[in-house]
């Protein structure tokens, strides 16, 4: 007889894999990592499958494991849904929708349209998902999202996308730097400066972007990924030994002992193109209404 599965056990394995790192995981889930480890190899040892390559570099999912570990992440992410609609059946009077982003909420666009939304639809459930790109497209394949605010330049099969807004590029450097003396600061400016961008988010849309600018014959830039938040990157920039590359929607709190310097192309202020992202067979009221507001204040 085939012994019974845990939901638990399919979330620890789920962020395993996201965290590459039982450590990191343990963290995450807030249970020691003695515990999670041993959950994880009681479902390796029902299932008959290595899921992960353990080192001491962390825990890397086996190919026979992967196909397992979206089965699993689809199914944790209907049973959250399930407990969120249970949790959330007096709200949303007038609806629900679940709006996915990588992009800050400090200051920016998005949190315009959330906060202008959240005022003339006060009756509707909103759901804010933050996630990384390949997540914001699963949950719109699997119907956990309505729509994701995302870079412009994705797409996958049943899912439309319609231009938003664009927001300005910055350099994000210690405050004493010497290029933060400049009047103007272009991307050739940064080429023997060395990066680090986060691994969630935006960063690896900034990293791509910065080895498009900065790549020349064959020599790329040096840029380092740190899996830790924006915010954290940011914060490492104080320390002198690297820059970063950031949005203006970063710029809304005080940040200490850096700056942010506008990026310029040869035809202007250096922009990152937004887009929303929807199924096409969305029929949502809710959704509809949010894309009333946005055709108000960002018409195409």
């Amino acid at each position: 007889m085939i012994e019974r599965i845990e939901l638990r056990q399919l979330r620890y394995a789920v962020v395993t894999s996201d965290a590459q790192s039982f450590s990191r995981a343990a963290a995450t889930l807030n249970v020691k990592q003695i515990t999670l480890s041993r959950k994880v190899q009681q479902l390796e040892e029902r299932l008959g499958v290595k899921l992960f390559k353990r080192s001491t570099r962390g825990a890397e999912i086996t190919e026979n494991g992967r196909p397992f570990i979206e089965q699993a992440r689809r199914i944790v992410t209907d049973v959250d849904n399930l407990r969120t609609t249970a949790r959330n059946v007096s709200y949303g009077l007038q609806g629900r929708i679940a709006v996915g982003y990588c992009t800050p909420l400090l200051a920016g666009n998005l949190r315009l349209a959330i906060a202008g939304y959240l005022t003339k639809f006060a009756d509707v459930q909103f759901d804010g998902i933050e996630a990384s790109l390949e997540k914001l497209f699963h949950g719109l394949q699997s119907h956990a999202l309505d729509v994701a605010v995302a870079p412009i330049g994705f797409g996958e099969d049943g899912i439309v996308s319609r231009r938003v807004w664009s927001e300005r590029l910055f350099a994000v450097l210690p405050d004493d730097h010497a290029l933060a003396e400049k009047e103007q600061l272009y991307w050739q400016d940064l080429r023997r400066e060395v990066f680090v961008v986060s691994s969630v988010g935006l960063g690896p849309i900034f990293g791509n972007l910065i080895a498009g600018r900065l790549t020349e014959q064959g020599k790329r830039p040096n840029i380092i990924v740190q899996d830790t938040s924006l915010e954290s990157v940011l914060s490492m920039v104080a320390a002198k030994r690297y820059i970063s590359i950031a949005t203006e929607a970063s710029q809304g709190v005080s940040w200490t002992d850096i700056c942010f310097h506008e990026i310029h192309d040869p035809t202007g202020p250096a922009r990152l193109e937004y887009a929303l992202y929807w199924r096409k067979n969305n029929d949502n009221p809710a959704l509809r209404r949010f894309f009333e507001l946005i055709e108000e204040r960002y018409p195409g």
